[in-house]
């Protein structure tokens, strides 16, 4: 999700100002993406610039709330109109750094796999209890986002499952030396009396 369009998605409750949109956007996500306010005011500037967002005049308090533009409903509306992409999703870091544990020597894969898992199952119990003891029984939004990351996370250990009987299966094949290891031919020092 780009924080762009989750702004854009706040401004169309209403016009807010930066703090305001920061506080919405982790109360929204459960505050499992914390926003930097700089960040914050970066991306209002930027969307400003490209005509999504307009400043309202200064609050007493010397606060600037912004509103969405016509133009910014529209870049917001294809927005949830379009499907997201698994392409569009950050890189999976766990996937790279299992896929380098296996090719980097001296490198024990079957430790960074239980240690992710033991790392990922205390997520797991963390975001049950935190199911558990939900009060905030109206919020659905909230809800949804719990129960992704709780999906995320046991789909993770079932991913790691599988990396552990995979690697128990696996058999190293030998893989030919690299050119430059390769031993030199015994007769080498006779080719070159033989070339002088």
């Amino acid at each position: 999700m780009s924080i762009r369009h989750g702004l854009l998605a706040l401004l169309e409750r209403g016009p807010m100002y930066g703090y305001q949109l920061r506080a919405a956007f982790e109360e929204t996500t459960g505050a499992t993406w914390p926003l930097n306010i700089g960040q914050v005011y970066t991306t209002l500037s930027r969307l400003e610039r490209d005509g999504l967002v307009q400043p309202l005049p200064e609050h007493d308090g010397g606060q600037r709330p912004y509103e969405i533009t016509d133009t910014g409903r529209a870049d917001l509306a294809l927005w949830f109109a379009t499907p997201v992409s698994r392409a569009d999703r950050p890189r999976d870091e766990l996937a790279i750094k299992l896929a380098l544990a296996l090719t980097t020597p001296g490198i024990d894969v079957r430790a960074v796999v239980q240690n992710q898992r033991t790392a990922t199952m205390r997520t797991l119990q963390e975001l049950t209890r935190l199911k558990a003891r939900e009060d905030r029984p109206g919020d659905l939004a909230w809800r949804l986002v719990l129960d992704a990351m709780v999906f995320q996370a046991e789909a993770e250990v079932r991913w790691l499952d599988h990396c552990e009987a995979s690697l128990a299966r696996h058999r190293p094949t030998a893989s030919p030396p690299h050119p430059a290891a390769a031993p030199l031919p015994a007769d080498l020092p006779e080719r070159e009396e033989a070339g002088r």
